[in-house]
């Protein structure tokens, strides 16, 4: 933090603005921990911090306490946005139809040096920057940073555009935050895009700060900016690239994207459909940096190659890095290798087939629901994340009239693809399709799965390679249930044989006489689990394989 000393005196005026109640309840609160303060009318107020909530009162809030509040800070703008004069901190307002302030969110503001150690290489490039992330992450701090290293460390004449008053702090005079970066406010937010141009125009800097892009009109400016050559760091709303890519208004930040028609020649030679989805033009940012966290970002060097290869379905890559005891530790981005699959030809940057992905498992849906499929994904514990693309995607969950789809087949073998199919587009169904899928027991403990999976997927390669029968440990009736549907995955034969406690499966190779019951008998399935989804959440059929055209209804089903 910049100064210990001129920290605690911010964290004081924020005190301060609260009502005198509550004000000890939030010095008792650990102040490196605190992220807001929250007060809504008729319930009680409440401290929101990084590892969880406390209540600061149990009385609820009333409504001269609000007015108490917005009497102490400054005006509130058109953004229902005010501030504390020469702090960081920022006061949110909530109101009814009426126009009448009904809540307030207080979020501490805070000005910390080193938070960009992980970027410094990058700002110091002169390319322009865009960080992505969700709301909360720390975007605004590190934009923060970035001007003031700008304008401290390298001696860049730097321009911060401040809509919100949430970089440079409320008043006519900047936070120190900023060092030696002039700041340039906005008086409505529907006004950024001029202010953008005008500091380009009218104060000849050659850098330029701004918080938040997020219309057509500022992306607009970002390019015009960009073009006369000053170095632009700015902040988009977005998880991921793909994110960016997908929204119409700002995707050209990235180039943008359009559709074309191939003639059949070329068609032909690419090895594509005739109608594909292609990079427009040259990206606004040379470098995408996306904040998976505080302390962690994904960084993509060549925005341009990096949304290519999105567009094709290959790999995206980026450069992992992790700040962690005041060091940085870098994750070099995974080469990217050349796959030419039978009876046709890949764009260039294609990974090969079979490649393991790095991260989560991406999976895609395809005449299923991407909403349900998120929300059923949102409830279960494992590291997945939901893609727009089967050609991108480890995993693709479709309806069993559409999993024999020749499309769906070609796209799911060219990537090595798994295709998981079930009967509704319901999320009672998407639910236990993944809770298979990725063998997750109710009551189990993870640890005894994951045991139970290494026991059987080791035992499956050797039968495969040398055609023994082996015999595994003996284990409780759920995870012998899971390591025979791995067995017949493998296409291999497996039985159960002893007595419980020591009953346990042996595996042969495929075609080998068995007179044993195996587990997939009765007795050994467990019956559904329960789901407190109702009928309601069922959603109709829908086609979200992108870059696939909807299977017809007589093309097969299982």
């Amino acid at each position: 933090m910049a100064s210990g000393t001129s920290a605690d005196n911010d964290f004081d005026l924020l005190v301060a603005v609260l009502p005198p109640h509550l004000q000890e309840a939030v010095r008792k609160l650990p102040q490196a921990e605190l992220l807001e303060v929250v007060m809504d009318l008729g319930r009680p107020p409440e401290a929101r911090l990084v590892h969880g909530v406390a209540r600061l009162s149990e009385a609820p809030v009333e409504q001269d306490a609000l007015q108490a509040v917005l009497s102490r800070v400054g005006e509130v703008g058109g953004d229902n946005r005010a501030g504390i004069e020469r702090t960081l901190h920022r006061v949110s307002a909530i109101r009814n139809r009426q126009g009448r302030v009904v809540g307030l969110t207080l979020r501490v503001g805070r000005a910390i040096q080193g938070t960009i150690d992980m970027l410094r290489d990058l700002v110091e490039s002169g390319r322009n920057l865009l960080l992505l992330g969700r709301p909360g992450v720390g975007k605004t701090t590190k934009l923060r940073e970035v001007a003031r290293v700008l304008a401290d460390a390298l001696g860049k004449r730097v321009m911060v555009v401040d809509t919100s008053n949430e970089i440079g702090g409320d008043g006519d005079i900047p936070h120190p935050g900023i060092g030696g970066a002039r700041r340039m406010q906005v008086s409505r937010p529907d006004r950024q895009h001029d202010v953008m141009i005008e500091a380009v125009e009218n104060h000849m800097p050659e850098a330029i700060v701004v918080d938040e892009i997020g219309t057509a009109a500022e992306a607009a400016a970002a390019r015009t900016i960009a073009e006369r050559g000053v170095q632009l760091v700015a902040t988009a709303h977005g998880n991921t690239l793909e994110n960016l890519v997908l929204n119409p208004t700002l995707s050209d930040l990235v180039g943008g994207v359009q559709t074309v028609t191939l003639s059949d020649d070329e068609a032909r030679r690419r090895g594509t459909q005739k109608t594909v989805t292609e990079r427009k033009g040259t990206p606004t940012f040379d470098i995408v940096v996306e904040m998976v966290s505080r302390d962690e970002v994904r960084v993509h060097r060549d925005t341009g190659g990096a949304v290519d290869r999105l567009l094709t379905g290959a790999e995206v890559g980026g450069e992992k890095r992790r700040q962690q005891d005041g060091a940085v530790h870098v994750e070099a981005a995974p080469e990217v290798v050349e796959a030419t699959p039978p009876g046709g030809r890949v764009p260039k940057g294609t990974p090969a087939l079979g490649a393991p992905r790095p991260g989560p498992t991406r999976i895609a849906a395809h005449a299923v629901s991407r909403e349900l499929l998120e929300r059923v994904l949102r409830d279960l514990p494992v590291e997945a994340v939901v893609v727009g693309r089967p050609e991108n995607a480890e995993l693709v969950l479709t309806l069993r009239s559409r999993a024999n789809s020749p499309r769906l087949r070609r796209a799911a073998e060219r990537v090595g693809a798994r295709v998981l199919a079930i009967k509704r587009n319901s999320s009672t169904e998407i639910r236990r399709a993944l809770r298979t899928e990725f063998h997750l027991l109710e009551g189990v403990d993870p640890a005894d799965v994951h045991a139970a999976v290494a026991d059987a997927e080791e035992a499956i390669q050797r039968v495969l390679s040398e055609g023994i029968s082996l015999p595994l440990a003996p284990r409780p009736p759920r995870l012998r249930k899971v390591q025979h549907t791995l067995v017949v995955k493998n296409h291999l034969e497996a039985v159960s044989v002893g007595s419980e406690p020591l009953r346990h499966l042996v595996i042969y190779p495929l075609g080998t006489v068995l007179t044993e019951a195996s587990d997939s008998a009765p007795e050994d399935v467990d019956g559904p689990e329960p789901d407190d989804e109702v009928e309601e959440d069922d959603a109709p059929d829908v086609d979200e394989g992108e870059g696939l055209e909807a299977s017809a209804p007589d093309e097969g089903a299982s």
